[in-house]
């Protein structure tokens, strides 16, 4: 691991030294990403200023060609607005935004409450506006929390209900949501691609579709390219992170040359969500992770 990680900033220092050098040739020169890497907003705030319009510009100079933005739905309109143009401008995909109706963490749709299921499907439609303002096609969705007091086939009802009742709404519009199985708390109701794969299958939609989160799905399960291999035809959206510490390939255990090897021959050519941090801190974290980028897109 440590010798990864000193070829990566070794890498990232003769990158920072050319662009130091020559500004203006080597943004020009990057080239575009083999698979559709999407960085985040904050990612390069060092390198391209606190804006997410002028870092969304920067990534681009560096070869991503598009993003991700969770929060997208929170933005007011008029910033969601100018983050459609500037993307349209430079011929970029909206990646993921979050279908967020409140405390997803804890509020679930396993319960069967009405009142989660309503501000889930008004949720639902207020993303369909949100979609079209900067194009995305889709919306992480995640159920919340077990309900500990009731069954689990009761809980998984309850949910491929509430998902059946998004999917009506998106399917009009073309849009997917994607249901991501974390590994934050196991209070979590949605862990497992299996399990994902088995509500996905139940709600029968083009709308309703797995997120593969690998650095989620590493904790979880592990088997990444059998567990990928097994769902295939469910899954819609990738993220990445490192395990562990959640931060860019190379950092960490998972052999990401292989697995996005394993993706990009399957024929996968959707955008690949970075959903992590920076391993290391300022305009040279950022620049190493750039490096880090590319010396995994190489297979």
């Amino acid at each position: 691991m440590m010798q990864r990680r000193k070829f990566i900033l070794n890498t990232a220092a003769a990158v920072a030294g050319a662009a130091f050098l020559r500004p203006s040739v080597a943004a020009a020169a990057a080239p575009t990403f083999r698979m559709n890497y999407a960085p985040h907003d904050g990612m390069f705030k060092n390198s391209a200023g606190a804006d997410f319009v002028d870092q969304i510009r920067f990534m681009h100079d560096q070869g991503f060609r598009a993003i991700e933005d969770n929060g997208l739905l929170a933005r007011p309109v008029a910033e969601q607005e100018r983050i459609g143009k500037t993307l349209s401008q430079l011929g970029m995909t909206m990646g993921v935004f979050v279908v967020e109706g409140g405390d997803n963490w804890k509020t679930s749709l396993t319960t069967g409450k009405p009142e989660f299921l309503d501000t889930f499907i008004k949720t639902c439609k207020a993303c369909v506006d949100t979609a079209k303002r900067v194009n995305a096609k889709w919306m992480t969705v995640v159920p919340g929390f077990y309900e500990r007091k009731m069954p689990l086939g009761l809980q998984t009802a309850n949910v491929i209900e509430a998902l059946r009742r998004g999917a009506e709404i998106f399917e009009h519009h073309g849009l997917i949501m994607v249901l991501e199985p974390l590994s934050d708390t196991p209070e979590l109701f949605l862990r497992f691609s299996d399990q994902s794969y088995e509500i996905c299958k139940a709600v029968n939609s083009p709308s309703c579709k797995i997120l593969y989160d690998i650095y989620h799905m590493q904790r979880n399960e592990g088997n990444l390219i059998n567990n990928i291999d097994r769902c295939w035809s469910e899954i819609a959206y990738f993220q990445i992170g490192d395990n562990p510490g959640r931060k860019e390939p190379g950092t960490g255990e998972i052999n990401y040359k292989n697995v996005f090897k394993y993706i990009y021959d399957r024929g996968y050519r959707g955008v690949m969500g970075m959903e992590h941090g920076n391993f290391g801190a300022g305009k040279e974290g950022e620049t190493a992770l750039i490096a880090a980028y590319r010396s995994v897109d190489t297979f």
